[in-house]
């Protein structure tokens, strides 16, 4: 019996050791499936790093022999080869492609891309701004209506009558009038992509690529139609163009030049609209005036009584007033003021407020405020010597 027992113990040390080695066996196939993975992966990125780079072209024709003429990013015009593995059904003038260093032959069909200067442009799906966002601008928020919203709302209009719709409009007058808030109120209106630049953005320093940012704008824009495209500032490169110039002053009259063929040119702008804003409308080139380029020159002047007592509804709409604030009084205490004035009056007024410790706002914190932000324009009368009835007002 113990003979029997010594070899059952012995022969389930044995099994044990067997599983043991099984164990053992697993692990290490399971480690060398690792480390064989890690090894291909290491050499792969060692290819990636020793492997030649690839050359960016651009498809011109497709040659009945199978091969392809392409202008490549290094300069000149090259008949090419096409790789087996590229559909050349993909291939079309105008395809981004990548080329061989050493052959040039075409090896692959980049994916399309947009400038980055085009992407880093301001983009704002369906701005928040609406018509009662913007105050003293009725005439100016009808003649813009008529050129830009009416057009994208209403094509068929423009059919019946047989006519083509404008193009875009210019806005011009003093700074802090409202051009820009004005162009946002549009395209909220109309549901419009809104899509701003400053036109400095577009002066480049290499020959052709302000030309070329342009008409990627434009391609952009007719891609996320209906579309404003806001240009800020235009007389930064719309100036009047002279015989005599810098190589500098040359590359921004081919950007301008770019501009107006995009304005003017064969290519329809479907449902985009262009509105340029200007301080200095005598400088500008007089063939970006005519007509067909910007159909409508609107001015955004100085808000009058009226247009100013506007303005401080619109900014005083979510502030506590005292009873003693009258709007038609700081009206015409800020005469010659802008609407950027009256804002930034209103917000000193809620400093002044909370230096006070109070919760609401009195007429004397604004007329504290008319001293400060406009100085030596600011012009005192007596407060209750020109009130008016009828005055709306918000009081706590």
């Amino acid at each position: 019996m113990a003979e029997i027992d010594l070899n059952n113990e012995r022969r389930k040390g044995v099994t044990d050791y067997i599983r043991y080695l099984e164990m053992r066996i697993q692990e290490l196939e399971a480690e060398i499936t690792y480390l064989r993975r890690e090894v291909n992966y290491y050499k792969q990125e060692i290819e990636k790093l020793l492997s030649t780079p690839l050359i960016e072209g651009v498809v011109l024709e497709i040659l009945e022999d199978g091969r392809a003429i392409v202008k490549s990013s290094t300069g000149p015009n090259l008949i090419v080869n096409i790789a087996g593995n590229v559909d050349i059904e993909k291939l079309r003038p105008g395809t981004h492609v990548a080329l061989n260093q050493r052959g040039s032959t075409i090896v692959e069909v980049l994916p399309i891309r947009e400038d980055p200067y085009v992407k880093a442009m301001e983009v704002i799906e369906r701005p928040n701004v609406r018509y009662s966002d913007v105050g003293g601008l009725e005439d100016q928020i009808r003649e813009i209506r008529e050129v830009v919203e009416l057009p994208l709302k209403h094509p068929e209009i423009f059919k019946e009558l047989g006519i083509e719709p404008p193009k875009g409009v210019l806005l011009y007058g003093p700074p802090g009038c409202g051009k820009t808030l004005l162009a946002k109120a549009v395209a909220g209106e109309s549901q419009a992509t809104f899509i701003s630049l400053v036109a400095s953005e577009l002066a480049q320093k290499f020959v052709g690529e302000g030309a070329r940012i342009v008409r990627e704008l434009f391609e952009f824009a007719r891609k996320k139609a209906p579309s404003i495209v806001l240009i800020d500032e235009i007389d930064a490169i719309a100036a009047r163009r002279l015989d005599i110039g810098t190589s500098g002053e040359r590359e921004i009259h081919r950007t301008l030049t770019q501009l107006l063929a995009e304005l003017d040119g064969f290519d329809p702008l479907d449902n985009v609209k262009v509105i340029a804003t200007t301080n200095r409308l005598d400088i500008l080139d007089p063939a970006l005036l005519r007509p067909g380029r910007f159909d409508r020159v609107i001015e955004v002047p100085l808000p009058n009584l009226r247009g100013r007592y506007e303005i401080f509804k619109i900014h005083t709409r979510k502030m506590k007033l005292a009873r003693d604030v009258d709007l038609m009084e700081l009206a015409r205490l800020t005469e010659g003021a802008t609407g950027a004035d009256i804002k930034a009056i209103c917000t000193e007024a809620g400093y002044n407020a909370i230096r006070s410790s109070r919760r609401y706002v009195v007429m004397e914190d604004f007329t504290k405020a008319i001293r400060k932000i406009l100085g030596n324009r600011y012009r005192p009368y007596v407060f209750g010597s020109s009130r008016e009835k009828g005055v709306d007002r918000q009081v706590v």
